[in-house]
């Protein structure tokens, strides 16, 4: 159980290394649909990050980077195939931000941002599934759908594969597959495509008005992190123009915040289970030992016949009961430290993703000190209640 505690935690660490323990992520939030159809297709829905509120943010203390981020949505096709991928308008610095490093080729420049180039860097799943039988680099790429604005994008770089997709934090910071993202400049994507998105449906049509889906903030340092997401929670909802609720703030490192929650109220449950367990196991010792004194009684009356004390008799005892609990808890060890590394092979093995377990030194340590001194205390009274007993009545017990 302890391992399974550690694994989770560790894999929450390694998500917040991946996502930037120094990171803030300011994303556009979606208000609740209208249920009448003619309403939709007769507004346009406007909600989200302004570029004026980029350039507040851009004014707070202790930041480093800020970069931000559009989903176009719109259509990612190459000849007559559409892919589920995320055409995604950014800023070079993005690839710094949330440390997606570059397999093959090259990340975006600087300058393909300032001349808005038609260049894309795509992520791993993308491109196996794209490019299944050729080399990705060099090839073409559609986003947008014919009939209306189109860019036709060369892809210059293919990413390291991440792991990061909706729903694998606790925490919620990613809200697609990183790894199925089209990166081009940001520029290119205003220019070509603007704030609005159309939505066709059968029978319905939608207009969203969006600036910016997402800003990612990069602090100074990890203990600035906590006091400017404050600042940016209060900043980007003070403005009269802001609906409540359209924008949302996050950190990576609430995902570490979370797990340690969860992994303390993990080992809380786990103490009430072992205690329990532990106290079960200590009466069936003691009163294994119980009947096992029962039964020597004519043995001890020799022995202290013979010559050997009270604390003879209480020492022999205790070595039984002690040499028994360890010898458990050996056994119990094995089993779980087996189990431990197989469940991870399982859950992958059934489809059920990545369930990482960790064993601590602590815990197998602890198992068998601990399993010792279950031992000696359970064995405890038995072992006095042998010291004790009347040599000449233990003598004459059949």
């Amino acid at each position: 159980m302890v391992a399974i505690g550690a694994g989770a935690q560790k894999a929450a660490a390694k998500q917040m290394e991946q996502l930037g323990a120094q990171n803030i992520v300011v994303r556009s939030v979606r208000p609740p649909a209208s249920d009448d159809a003619s309403s939709r297709a007769q507004r346009v829905l406007e909600y989200g990050i302004k570029r004026v509120d980029l350039e507040r943010i851009r004014q707070l203390p202790d930041l480093r980077l800020v970069v931000p981020l559009k989903e176009t949505e719109q259509r990612v096709i190459r000849g007559s195939t559409r892919f589920n991928a995320n055409a995604v308008g950014t800023h070079p610095d993005i690839f710094e931000v949330i440390n997606l490093r570059v397999e093959r080729g090259r990340l975006l420049t600087t300058m393909d941002y300032d001349s808005s180039t038609a260049v894309a860097v795509i992520g791993s799943t993308l491109a196996r599934e794209a490019f299944p039988f050729e080399d990705p680099l060099g090839q073409t790429m559609q986003v947008g759908t014919s009939g209306q604005s189109t860019v036709l994008l060369t892809i210059v770089g293919v990413l390291e594969p991440t792991g990061l997709r909706a729903g694998v934090d606790s925490a919620g910071i990613t809200n697609r597959d990183i790894d199925r993202d089209l990166y081009f400049p940001l520029t290119l994507a205003r220019a070509a495509f603007g704030d609005q998105i159309i939505k066709r449906e059968a029978g319905s049509r939608e207009q969203r008005n969006i600036e910016l889906s997402e800003v990612w903030l990069q602090t100074s340092s990890i203990d600035k992190v906590e006091p400017v997401s404050e600042m940016v929670k209060n900043l980007v909802g003070s403005t009269p123009e802001k609906k409540r609720g359209d924008i949302d703030v996050k950190a990576p490192i609430e995902i570490l915040r979370s797990a340690e929650q969860l992994n303390r109220l993990f080992n809380f449950i786990m103490v009430g289970i072992a205690s329990f367990s532990l106290v079960v196991g200590g009466i069936g010792i003691m009163n294994i030992m119980l009947a096992t004194v029962t039964e020597r009684t004519k043995e001890i009356g020799i022995r202290r016949a013979l010559g050997a004390k009270r604390k003879h008799i209480t020492l022999q005892f205790l070595i039984e009961t002690t040499v028994i609990s360890l010898s458990g808890g050996l056994i119990g060890i094995l089993v779980g430290s087996t189990f431990a590394l197989l469940l991870p092979i399982v859950v992958t093995a059934t489809g059920g993703g990545n369930y990482p377990t960790q064993i601590t030194t602590w815990s197998v340590v602890g198992s068998f000190v601990v399993s010792g001194l279950i031992g000696v205390g359970f064995g405890l009274y038995p072992a006095m209640q042998a010291a004790r007993m009347n040599p000449i009545e233990a003598l004459r017990h059949e």
